[in-house]
């Protein structure tokens, strides 16, 4: 096994030497820098940043944005104006959270089987409120639309949201099994497919989903069916959404 060797004297001396010099140096060099003359800094690239750089004279103003022009000023009122409206022949759903149209957080959470989980998440990307809508048509067809709304802090909170959706879709448990297909025009939205499902006793099931983010509104919409359900089907209803939005 091989040995420490013992420090001696002269390693002792040595370093003690060492440690004098860096600090002769040190302070050497602080009484050099103390002795030269102050070095003026060089003027700034950019002295006006300030803009304007005087008020504008009164009527000189430029005009506001108009409602159309500023999706703020659309997204502040009423959300449920924005939502798709109910195709015509179709049957309003008879859910609970329909009847409104709006919900709080708590009540969104609980869409999702872990909804404590889910609270936690949307609470930390600041959800603001959500609105909804469905509908059924063509005998077993039923369709839901929601536009989930997030504050405008430093966290993305649509973005998040919409991206956490993203991730499990291409999964066969809980997503559609595929990875969908873009939504045009929408910069991240995408619609899906679901493979169909079959269960003894039961009528096949068919799922449809989209997805897409617009500045701080997600929107998220279901079609289920016992028929199948066409890419263009799912399409058109995200399309149509966008559009308002």
């Amino acid at each position: 096994m091989r040995r420490v060797r013992p420090r001696g004297r002269t390693t002792l001396i040595i370093a003690a030497a060492a440690v004098l010099g860096i600090v002769g140096g040190t302070a050497t060099g602080y009484t050099v820098q103390a002795e030269r003359p102050p070095t003026p800094l060089p003027a700034l690239a950019q002295p006006g940043l300030a803009y304007p750089a005087k008020a504008l004279p009164e009527g000189k103003e430029p005009a506001p944005l108009s409602a159309r022009d500023d999706r703020r000023v659309r997204t502040d009122g009423d959300l449920r104006k924005l939502l798709l409206p109910k195709p015509a022949g179709a049957r309003a759903s008879d859910e609970e959270w329909v009847k409104d149209g709006r919900g709080d957080l708590t009540s969104y959470a609980r869409g999702y089987d872990s909804e404590g989980y889910m609270f936690g998440e949307l609470a930390a990307w600041d959800f603001r409120r959500f609105v909804g809508t469905a509908w059924e048509q063509d005998a077993n067809r039923w369709v839901s639309v929601r536009l989930v709304q997030f504050g405008s802090g430093p966290v993305a909170g649509a973005a998040e949201h919409a991206d956490g959706q993203y991730s499990y879709m291409p999964e066969d448990e809980d997503g559609a099994g595929n990875n969908g297909d873009a939504l045009k025009g929408s910069g991240n939205g995408r619609y899906y497919v679901y493979k169909v499902d079959r269960k003894a006793g039961y009528l096949p099931g068919y799922r449809a989903r989209a997805l897409f983010q617009r500045g701080d509104i997600m929107a998220d919409i279901h079609v289920f069916d016992t028929k199948p359900i066409s890419k263009k089907d799912i399409r058109v209803l995200a399309e149509r959404q966008l559009e308002r939005l």
